[in-house]
C-alpha cells in the first residue's frame, strides 16, 4: 500500500488525508451526539428544580 501512496501526486495525498480526517471527526461527532442525546437527565433535573422553586414561590 505504501508503494501506491508514494506514487500519488501531493494534491491527491492531501485529499486522501483530508478525507480520512473529515470522516474520523464526523464519526466522533455523530457518536458523541448519539451518546449525549440518548438521555435527557439534565432537562429532567432542571424541570424538577423549577417545579420545586415554583411551589415555594406560591
Amino acid at each position: 500500500m505504501s508503494g501506491i501512496y508514494k506514487s500519488l501526486a501531493p494534491k491527491t495525498k492531501n485529499l486522501l488525508v483530508a478525507g480520512g480526517l473529515t470522516g474520523f471527526v464526523a464519526g466522533v461527532y455523530i457518536y458523541t451526539m448519539k451518546a449525549v442525546g440518548g438521555t435527557d437527565e439534565l432537562q429532567v433535573a432542571i424541570d424538577k428544580f423549577e417545579g420545586h422553586k415554583n411551589k415555594q414561590d406560591a
